[in-house]
């Protein structure tokens, strides 16, 4: 496995052989000594969740404010998508910055987003399932989102405004700007 740091601090890019033949494919996504030694995070996975979602349909920008931390492993197992971190930590060099990443089904590729960094994604295709790894559970209380459509972010989704789709708490969320005056950021 190859992993290749992405502009911002914690965010990497993650490749992997895939071994087909006549009677399907093979492919190892995660590995965590392979982590650990090119990153120098120990990835303890904590949980692990399988998101499906139309076209249009855009998750995030979500992140945790846990003690310990959430870091994500992300792969596209179906579909396309586009996939967004967002620097939201207040003290860094690339505070706001985004990448992009796109994700197919089959292309050997997954993300890995360290702590205090935001995460979202974009179906660009009709239909698109995605497994993640976390390296703490879920936790209501120290879960957040920052509105996807942040206009000081200016994120290119990969699909057409039209044809946005968001959840009811994504649509409410607030600006990146609203969550550091709040103090709902970790540095």
């Amino acid at each position: 496995m190859k992993l290749t740091p992405l502009g911002i601090e914690g965010a990497w890019l993650a490749e992997s052989p895939i071994w087909s033949d006549e009677r399907g494919f093979f492919r190892e996504w995660f590995k965590a000594e392979d982590v650990l030694a090119a990153t120098g995070i120990d990835f303890a996975i904590q949980q692990a969740n399988i998101s499906q979602s139309q076209r249009g349909v855009i998750r995030g920008i979500h992140y945790s404010i846990a003690p310990q931390g959430q870091a994500k492993w992300i792969t596209c197992v179906s579909g396309s998508i586009r996939d967004v971190i967002v620097d939201i930590r207040p003290s860094s060099p690339t505070f706001g910055k985004s990448v992009l990443v796109d994700l197919e089904a089959l292309d050997g590729k997954a993300v890995l987003i360290g702590a205090g960094l935001g995460h979202g994604f974009a179906s660009i295709a009709p239909s698109s399932t995605i497994a993640y790894l976390l390296s703490s559970p879920y936790s209501p209380s120290e879960e957040f989102e920052i509105n996807p459509l942040d206009s000081e972010l200016g994120i290119d989704w990969g699909v057409d405004l039209f044809e946005v789709s968001l959840s009811e708490k994504d649509k409410a969320a607030p600006s990146l700007a609203v969550r550091v005056k709040e103090g709902k950021l970790q540095s």
